[in-house]
């Protein structure tokens, strides 16, 4: 199968990407200004994702059998900084990507987000009306009513709780993000009151190249971790993994509202083989940035033991 990816170098995008040409799979992966290490099944390919014409072009030299959007704004705070930039990339780039795909015959997936809920009703279905609060939730959902308009019978729009795993550049995922605090001398404010339920980069990548796999599996669908919690308690549990501790590095502070944003993924995994996790089992997989060892060790006394998976 051939595969054309975007936001190949993001966290979603980059576990994926690995995941896919595991399998023997050929993937055309969209980067922006980061480049893929080699990686066999794979080529690069450079595309200004906010030119129209430009992404046209590139799908349709490519006629894949499948494309998967992983290219997104995924910040709010970015989301209210630049609106306008925020709907061309989380709203038309994956309607125009869904038309592209319906011309060409290809099975088309779209990453969407828990955010398009408010929190205030969870656990939330894939049935549940939406209802965002924030300007981020609402061009994802945006994005998702103009997908299944231009291509429903071939799409799957994949809902997603808060992803964490190894990014390509160390710095994407929670706990690289925490631990280059931390290493900064910072004590990091966490929510008591905001749930989610962490979901591992590694494990979604297995997903998507299933999902790709399926034609028969349309529509809206939730995938998350199997365990929900704060962001609170999550930053305390990284912080133990690495040999820190919790109360030094981790302030708890609450939000304006409690926020819940859980999400019941029983629909999916009805139908699909690769199973989710508890965040134990997430916090296994979490890698030590390789340029924070020294600071680790001079920490700790120790680095934490590399585990494998068999």
């Amino acid at each position: 199968m051939l595969i054309y990816c975007t936001g190949a170098t993001g966290l979603a995008g980059y576990n994926f990407v690995k995941a896919a040409a595991s399998e023997g799979h050929k993937i055309i992966a969209v980067c922006g200004r980061r480049e893929l290490p080699p990686i066999a099944n794979v080529t690069v390919r450079h595309c200004d994702l906010l030119d129209e014409n430009a992404v046209q072009r590139a799908v349709l030299d490519a006629f894949p059998d499948a494309i998967v959007n992983c290219a997104a704004i995924s910040s709010p705070a970015d989301v209210d900084a630049n609106p306008e930039l925020a709907e061309k990339m989380n709203a038309a780039l994956p309607e125009r990507l869904a038309q592209l795909a319906n011309h060409v015959g290809a099975r088309f997936i779209h990453l969407s987000t828990d955010m398009v809920f408010d929190g205030s009703d969870a656990p939330y279905k894939n049935t549940d009306v939406p209802m965002p609060c924030t300007l981020y939730g609402t061009t994802k959902l945006m994005a998702e009513k103009r997908v299944l308009k231009a291509a429903a019978p071939i799409s799957v729009v994949l809902r997603l709780s808060h992803i964490s795993g190894n990014s390509l550049t160390e710095r994407r995922s929670l706990h690289e993000k925490l631990l280059r605090q931390w290493a900064e001398g910072k004590k990091t404010p966490c929510r008591t009151d905001e749930i989610k339920c962490p979901l591992s980069a590694g494990r979604l990548g297995d997903l998507l190249v299933e999902l790709c796999e399926r034609p028969n599996l349309t529509g809206i669908y939730h995938y998350a971790g199997l365990e929900p919690i704060s962001r609170y308690d999550m930053a305390r549990r990284i912080a133990e993994k690495f040999g820190l501790s919790p109360d030094e590095f981790v302030e708890p502070v609450a939000g304006d509202r409690p926020v819940d944003l859980t999400l019941d993924m029983s629909c999916l995994a009805r139908f699909v083989k690769t199973r989710s996790c508890m965040f134990g089992e997430l916090l296994d997989e979490m890698a030590l940035p390789a340029d924070l060892a020294d600071w680790l060790k001079s920490k700790t006394g120790r680095l934490p033991v590399k585990r494998f998976k068999l």
